[in-house]
C-alpha cells in the first residue's frame, strides 16, 4: 500500500446573502452585488461593502428602509489531500473539504472552485454536485448540506485522476460564494441535521455493550485455533482499511454503502475483516474525542447522526449480525495513509505508554462483544540495521526491542480481556550470529538475514513470546508479497514452490508450524492478477491450502496502489476474476462457507459452527 496523508488547510471566503443580486428593489436601492472572491492561503475576510446611499429624495413622511445587501462573512473551508495511488499509468488523488459557517448568519446554498493541473477529471464524488470547465473543478451543495447553521459544518470529497502527480502544493486558485438567509440563527448550533457529519465532538459515550451472550471466543492448541466448544477454525479473510487514513471510517464509503459491502464480504465467504487503525484515532476515541467519519451522507444517511466511534460500534454490530469477526490490526501509530512506513510503535506524541493504553482501551470497550475476537499488536515492525528506530527482537529491555513491546502489549489486551486472541507479527532483520550480535549492535547489512517488513519472526527460535497463562492464545503472523511489491533476492529466474520454501518462508516463520510452537496467520498476501505477481501468489495459495494456514487477503480497497483490490473503483463492482482466485482458500464445507460463530450463519450463502458435521 502506497498512500499518504498531508493536510492543507485553505481559508476559504464564502459570501452569504439574503438577496443576492437584488436589483430594483422598491426603495430605489440597488443591493452591491455579491463579488466572486478570489482566495488563496491565510487569506483575511473581506470587509462588508456599504449599501448604496438611496438618497431619499421626497420625504413622504415613512421610514425608507434600505433592503438586506450581500455581505461578506469568514466561513472557511479546510481542503486536506488524504491519500495518493499510481494505477495503470494514471496518478489517483483522494481530497476532503470541509466547509464550516464560523459567522453568526445561516447559509442557505455553497459553491466552492479550485483549479487542478490539465487533464485532471473526477472517478469518484460524495456529498456534492461536481463538475469539470476545463482546468477549474466546481462543487456546489446537494439538497441536504446547503443549509449551514452558525458553527455547522459539512464536507464533501472526491478522486480525481491526473496524467501527472498532484502534490499538495499543486492547486491552483479557489473560489467560493455562498447565500444565506441573512439572520442570525445561533440557537441552533449543533448542525445534526441530515447530511451533517459531526466533526470532533467530545461527548462521553458509554461502553459498548451486546445483547448476546458471547460464546465465540477462541484458543490455540499447538498450530491450531480452536472454537470454545473445541472445534478446530480457520480463519480465511480479508482486510478493508480507511480507520488508519484519516477517512475515520472504511475507504471507498465516499460511494457505497457500508451494509452493502459488508453483507457481500459474508456472502463471499469471508468470516473474518481485519481493520488496520491508528493508534492516534483511538487514543482519541478514549479521550471523548470522535474526529470525524467521510463518507457519502446520502448513501449512508442512517450514520448522520453518529459520530466516528458510534459509527464505528454500528460496524461491528452489523458485522456480528452477519457472522462476521473482526481482527483489530493496530496499522501506525499516527492517522497516516503513509503510517505504515514508520518503524515502530511510537511516534511523537504516541509514546509506548499511549499505545498500550490504546490497546486496552479497546480491549476493555468490547470485552462483551464476541465479534472483535482477536488482536494485531502491530503492523509491520521494521527497520534496517543503520536505521534509528528500528525494531528488534531480543531478551533485552530496549525501547525498540519488539518481542519485549508486544509480551506487555498482550498482556494489558489479556488483563481486560482474557479472551481474544492476540496475533504477533515479526520484524524485518535478525542476526546471522545471535552469539555475538544479540543486542543488534552490527550496522553492517551482511550480518543480519532480511524478510518482508513484519515477516522475519526467526527470533520465535531463540526468544519465543512468553505470555504465562495465556500462552494458548498467541498467534504469529508474518506478510508476505509478490516481486510487484518489491523485487526481493529470491524471485530470481526461474523460482517455484520449493525455492520459496527453501529460500524464504520456512526459515523465517514457517518453522513455527511445523513445530508445532503457535498457529500461523498470513496477515497479509495479495497482489494483481498477472505476471510477474501472479506465479508468486499462486505458490502462496498452494502452501495456505497445504497447510490450511489462517490468512487475511490484501485486501477489499480497489486504493492499494502496489497490490490493487478484490472491488474496483467504483467500490461495487468485484474483481470476480480475483475473488475466484481467493476463493479456492476460503473456509468451505460442502459448497457452504463456513463462519466463526457458534449460532449465525456466515451471510446467506454461509453456516454456523454449530452447523458444521
Amino acid at each position: 500500500m502506497r498512500k499518504r496523508i498531508i493536510p492543507l488547510l485553505i481559508a476559504i471566503m464564502l459570501l452569504s446573502s439574503c438577496s443576492k443580486g437584488s436589483e430594483g428593489d422598491s426603495a430605489g436601492s440597488e443591493a452591491t452585488p455579491t463579488p466572486a472572491v478570489t482566495v488563496t492561503e491565510e487569506t483575511q475576510p473581506a470587509p462588508t461593502p456599504a449599501p448604496n446611499d438611496t438618497g431619499n429624495e421626497g420625504d413622504t413622511g415613512e421610514t425608507v428602509v434600505a433592503p438586506p445587501v450581500a455581505a461578506a462573512f469568514g466561513i472557511n473551508a479546510s481542503f486536506s489531500l488524504v491519500n495518493t495511488w499510481e494505477s495503470e499509468g494514471l496518478y489517483f488523488s483522494q481530497w476532503s473539504c470541509t466547509v464550516t459557517n464560523n459567522t453568526d448568519a445561516k447559509t442557505a446554498t455553497w459553491t466552492v472552485t479550485r483549479e487542478f493541473p490539465k487533464g485532471t477529471k473526477t472517478t469518484d464524488t460524495w456529498n456534492g454536485n461536481f463538475s469539470f470547465a476545463g482546468e477549474t473543478l466546481t462543487v456546489s451543495n446537494v439538497d441536504y448540506n446547503g443549509e449551514l447553521a452558525v458553527n455547522q459544518a459539512t464536507e464533501f470529497g472526491f478522486i480525481v485522476s491526473s496524467p501527472t502527480e498532484i502534490k499538495s502544493d499543486d492547486a491552483g486558485k479557489v473560489s467560493a460564494e455562498a447565500t444565506g438567509s441573512g439572520s442570525s440563527n445561533s440557537g441552533n448550533t449543533q448542525g445534526n441535521q441530515p447530511g451533517n457529519q459531526p466533526g470532533v465532538g467530545t461527548a462521553t459515550i458509554p461502553p459498548k455493550k451486546t445483547d448476546r451472550q458471547a460464546k465465540d471466543w477462541l484458543y490455540t492448541d499447538g498450530n491450531k485455533i480452536y472454537a470454545a466448544n473445541g472445534q478446530e477454525v480457520w480463519i480465511t479473510g480479508v482486510n478493508w482499511f480507511g480507520y488508519n487514513t484519516g477517512t475515520n471510517t472504511f475507504d471507498g464509503l465516499w460511494t457505497a454503502n457500508a451494509d452493502t459491502i459488508l453483507a457481500q464480504i459474508a456472502d463471499r465467504g469471508f468470516n473474518l475483516i481485519r481493520i488496520p487503525i491508528s493508534t492516534e484515532l483511538i487514543r482519541d476515541w478514549s479521550n471523548g474525542v470522535y474526529p470525524q467519519a467521510n463518507y457519502n451522507q446520502a448513501t449512508n444517511s442512517h450514520w448522520n447522526d453518529k459520530n466516528s466511534l458510534e459509527i464505528f460500534d454500528y460496524i461491528i454490530d452489523t458485522s456480528g449480525a452477519l457472522g462476521l469477526k473482526i481482527m483489530i490490526d493496530i496499522h501506525c501509530a499516527k492517522t497516516d495513509a503513509m503510517g505504515h512506513m514508520k518503524n515502530v510503535w511510537y511516534e511523537g506524541d504516541i509514546s509506548e505508554e499511549v499505545y498500550i493504553q490504546a490497546l486496552a482501551w479497546m480491549a476493555k470497550r468490547y470485552k462483551d462483544d464476541d465479534t472483535i475476537i482477536a488482536y494485531d499488536l502491530k503492523n509491520e515492525p521494521h527497520g534496517k540495521p543503520d536505521e534509528s528506530p528500528r525494531a528488534i527482537w531480543n531478551a533485552s529491555n530496549d525501547k525498540d526491542n519488539w518481542k519485549r513491546v508486544a509480551e506487555k502489549a498482550a498482556l494489558a489486551v489479556l488483563k481486560e480481556n482474557p479472551n481474544v486472541l492476540i496475533v504477533v507479527e515479526g520484524i524485518e532483520i535478525y542476526p546471522k550470529d545471535v552469539k555475538n550480535n544479540a543486542s543488534f549492535a552490527s550496522k553492517n547489512s551482511a550480518d543480519y538475514h532480511y524478510n518482508w517488513w513484519g515477516g522475519n519472526l526467526r527470533g520465535v527460535k531463540d526468544f519465543p513470546l512468553d505470555l504465562g497463562k495465556y500462552q494458548n492464545k498467541l498467534v504469529y503472523s508474518p506478510h508476505d508479497y509478490g516481486p510487484t511489491v518489491y523485487q526481493q533476492p529470491w524471485f530470481y529466474s526461474g523460482y517455484n514452490y520449493d525455492t520459496l520454501l527453501k529460500d524464504v518462508w520456512r526459515d523465517n516463520w514457517l518453522f513455527i508450524h511445523e513445530g508445532n510452537i503457535a498457529p500461523l496467520l498470513i496477515g497479509e498476501w495479495g497482489g494483481f492478477m498477472s505476471e510477474p505477481n501472479l506465479t508468486w501468489m499462486t505458490h502462496m495459495r498452494t502452501l495456505i491450502s497445504k497447510y490450511r494456514l489462517h490468512h487475511t487477503f490484501w485486501c477489499l480497497n480497489a486504493n492499494s496502489g502496489d497490490t490493487g483490490g478484490l472491488l474496483e473503483h467504483d467500490f461495487a463492482t468485484w474483481d470476480e476474476v480475483k475473488y475466484a482466485f481467493v476463493k479456492e482458500v476460503l473456509w468451505q464445507h460442502k459448497g457452504k462457507f463456513v463462519g466463526l460463530s457458534q449460532e449465525i450463519p456466515l451471510g446467506q450463502n454461509g453456516i454456523s459452527l454449530s452447523e458444521l458435521k
